[in-house]
């Protein structure tokens, strides 16, 4: 993937500059250690031709708590930095885009904190980071990192090495990703994205504490309250999702995917007859700021069986 060229422009520190002119310190904490913090947010186009960026407040308010929780200095309100990366989409003539801001520190080897602190706003086309097609999945070996060893709820760039490390070992072992337990052998999350799984007409989705509560897995829930899904929030084991009705993950890079199966157990419904689908389908409809149009409002109120919410958009 060419994530910048020539022509691009990234926001940094405060300018907007060429990709292939800007630099980054090679003596910072954040190459050496990964004492870093960043985001993935999303942007699309709507049914009406303008640009949005998806959640945007929720995703800097997150990074600046991610960079408060590290001790990291955050000088930008939220409002710069959403002005700033619609400026970024505009000289890029990017609509539908993955957007990458990233907090990193300056010139500093030692443990000592740092007293000021860089940031990089970029943003190039991306598809869809598990792909569009229902994915196998195995229960990793590894496990997702002890909340007392790290500020779990930051979204850290060291805290992913741990999901680099259990996605290239479901890849070579032949799946597509992993999904990952706690140090309680509780299911926490998949490498970047967030799980749910369906059993007799309840999702279920793992509670708080060991993971990322991430802002699609509560865009998802904020769905199932709007179309009457029960959702319970819950610690539980990897055999409790093994051939369940249906499963998926979510995340702002994957947006909703559907599994095939975990563990080579595939799950009973066929997709489109799960909620997956269903909040697939409303997620879609929410990102681009369209309403359900008649045939999917039919095939939803079958799965769901009531009445379907008729003109379902979340403002």
């Amino acid at each position: 993937m060419n994530y910048y060229n020539d022509n691009t422009v990234v926001f940094l520190d405060g300018q907007f500059v060429k990709a292939t002119e800007a630099k980054v310190d090679l003596y910072t904490q954040s190459l050496h250690y990964g004492y870093s913090v960043f985001e993935g947010i999303r942007s699309y186009k709507t049914v009406n031709e303008e640009t949005k960026i998806f959640k945007e407040k929720e995703h800097y308010e997150r990074l600046k708590n991610s960079a408060d929780a590290l001790s990291i200095p955050f000088n930008y309100s939220v409002q710069e930095l959403i002005d700033a990366t619609y400026e970024v989409l505009d000289q890029n003539n990017l609509q539908d885009a993955y957007i990458r801001p990233l907090v990193y520190g300056p010139s500093n080897m030692s443990f000592n904190k740092n007293n000021e602190s860089h940031l990089v706003i970029a943003a190039w086309e991306m598809p869809l980071f598990l792909g569009d097609k229902l994915i196998r999945v195995m229960t990793s070996s590894f496990e997702r990192p002890n909340p007392k060893g790290f500020k779990i709820l930051a979204k850290a760039s060291g805290h992913y090495v741990n999901s680099i490390l259990a996605s290239y070992e479901a890849k070579a072992k032949g799946f597509d990703e992993a999904l990952l337990i706690d140090m309680n052998g509780y299911i926490a999350e998949g490498p970047g994205a967030n799980v749910f799984y369906e059993k007799d007409k309840v999702l279920h989705t793992p509670a708080k504490g060991n993971i990322l509560p991430g802002i699609t897995r509560a865009t998802v829930i904020e769905i199932c309250s709007e179309l009457n899904i029960h959702v319970k929030e819950r610690f539980f084991k990897p055999e409790e999702i093994q051939g369940a009705d249906s499963c998926f993950y979510c995340g702002t890079a994957a947006e909703i995917v559907g599994l095939e199966s975990l563990d080579n157990i595939p799950f009973k419904l066929k997709w489109e007859d799960s909620f997956g689908y269903v909040i697939q389908q409303a997620y879609k409809n929410l990102i681009c700021e369209k309403e359900y149009n008649e045939k999917v409002k039919n095939q939803n109120s079958k799965i769901l069986n009531f009445d379907f919410a008729e003109n379902y958009i979340k403002k």
